[in-house]
């Protein structure tokens, strides 16, 4: 007797009992087919050339020798002192280039210049002076040691994930296309921002959670949750966004760009906050799908309130984890920043409420907000489809 009740919630299970699967498929595909259509309509144009920007060309070479003298003046930001360097070019066919192959460079100093030995791979530029071709080593050659570290991460993830690892690789790389193909190009080309990064996240979770999870009730459980929390933190974040009065505009760069390239700032922003939250969104409703399956096949006598229950235990748990992480991660990226507003401002209220800090801060909230919302929604919906009854 009790094989057989173990038996039959394993078998309802597979069954869909509920019907679930199929209505979020009813739901979902045209959901999919809304998406594609959207991306193909935004679909972005090539990209013209700016007039009047065109960038210097880049060659690579070898420093092959240092000569430092003494400097006849005092350097704001010396980094490597006064002096030459030789580098002998990987292509000596460049115009302008020595015919040894060989060009001297001074000796590069500044914030962010590069600190040079014998033997480094670096990247020079030319300008064109009324005394000839100067060259300036404005960086160091990492391609090397990128695609080392790549192949490094690519076996880790293949010797544990197997199977799992290669699909998790192939969904990376159709992130990453959707990312630099779509998203990028059509923001530049003047759509936008919110809606792209929405149609652009909605393409990679859709794609991105079957290709790397199968084809099953507990991943279109793990989608629809994370569709739904997805729409929750857009309007959040265009909310807060538009109450609190940010611009987007918080430092150097992003002034350049809105001017340059006359890109919504305010918009921008809310993109980032939406992409930014999808790589929490779908690790939490994947795990909230997968722990109440488990669960179901662990506990066969659960009903689905019971699931429910257990399944929001874990995922508050895990919020609990998550909310630090997204804290943490949007403060490493911004910390230049917030260290340079905290040495200008003597009071805690006015370091809150600058602009730079409070984007930062909505970024959390909201994004958080949308994962609490993920959890209860993507638990239900797992809890129905593995026992059909609440």
């Amino acid at each position: 007797m009790g094989a057989h009740h173990s038996h039959q919630p394993r078998h309802s299970s597979a069954e869909d009992p509920s019907g679930l699967h199929r209505l979020a498929l009813l739901v979902i595909a045209p959901l999919a087919v809304l998406t594609l259509v959207a991306m193909v309509w935004l679909w972005p144009d090539p990209l013209p050339t700016p007039d009047g920007q065109s960038r210097l060309p880049e060659v690579t070479g070898t420093v092959t020798g240092l000569e430092r003298v003494e400097c006849e003046e005092e350097l704001p930001d010396e980094v490597n002192g006064c002096g030459t360097a030789y580098v002998a070019l990987d292509d000596d066919s460049v115009e302008g280039a020595p015919r040894s192959g060989e060009l001297e460079a001074p000796l590069p100093n500044g914030p962010g210049a590069p600190e040079l030995a014998e033997g480094d791979g670096v990247i020079l530029i030319s300008t064109e002076t009324p005394d000839g071709i100067t060259w300036a080593v404005v960086d160091h050659q990492r391609g090397s040691q990128l695609w080392m570290l790549a192949l490094a991460f690519v076996v880790a993830l293949v010797a544990f994930g197997r199977l799992r690892g290669v699909t998790a690789l192939v969904g990376l790389g159709v992130t990453f296309l959707v990312l630099v193909l779509f998203v990028v190009p059509a923001i530049l080309g003047g759509d936008p921002p919110l809606l792209i990064a929405i149609v652009g996240s909605a393409a990679v979770a859709l794609t991105v959670l079957y290709l790397t999870h199968g084809f099953t009730p507990s991943t279109s459980v793990a989608v629809l949750g994370t569709l739904a929390a997805l729409a929750l933190t857009g309007l959040l974040s265009a909310l807060a966004v538009a109450t609190m009065h940010l611009t987007g505009f918080t430092d150097d760069l992003s002034a350049a760009l809105g001017q340059t390239y006359a890109v919504n700032m305010e918009g921008l922003l809310l993109a980032g906050i939406v992409i930014g939250s999808l790589g929490v969104l779908d690790d939490v409703t994947v795990t909230q799908a997968a722990t109440v399956a488990e669960l179901s096949r662990a506990n066969p006598e659960y009903r689905g309130r019971d699931l429910y229950r257990a399944g929001s235990r874990v995922g508050r748990s895990h919020i609990a984890s998550v909310v630090n992480t997204i804290v943490l991660a949007y403060a490493g990226s911004s910390l230049p920043l917030l260290i340079l507003i905290v040495a200008n401002n003597d009071g805690l209220g006015n370091v809150l409420t600058d602009q730079i800090v409070a984007q930062e801060i909505v970024r959390s909230l909201v994004a958080t907000i949308g994962l609490v919302a993920a959890v209860p929604v993507t638990t239900a919906l797992a809890a129905l489809s593995a026992r059909g009854r609440w």
